[in-house]
């Protein structure tokens, strides 16, 4: 289902697997306006990595604009996630 991230399926794969869990924000909810807080809640469920969605001018991208940040968006929730992850005692790679 759109617009819906199964945040539980991190923590259950984990569980599960010793395999690293990548979790895709922008698939999942396919509005850029919802990406950051979804990577954020990602990582704050144990995400081991993110896949984002980025385009220098997602207006004219030929496929999935409506989901992608503008660089500007990422550099911003990259520092953020960069603070979160040290406050979870991960690094970012």
């Amino acid at each position: 289902m759109r617009n819906t991230l199964d945040l539980a399926a991190v923590v259950m794969l984990h569980q599960m697997t010793h395999l690293p869990v990548v979790v895709d924000p922008s698939h999942a909810c396919g509005k850029s306006w919802m990406v950051p807080q979804l990577a954020k809640a990602a990582v704050a469920a144990g995400a081991d990595g993110l896949m984002l969605e980025v385009h220098n001018d997602p207006k004219k991208a030929l496929c999935d604009g409506a989901q992608s940040l503008t660089p500007d968006q990422f550099d911003e929730l990259m520092a953020f996630i960069a603070k979160e992850a040290e406050f979870f005692g991960k690094t970012l790679n």
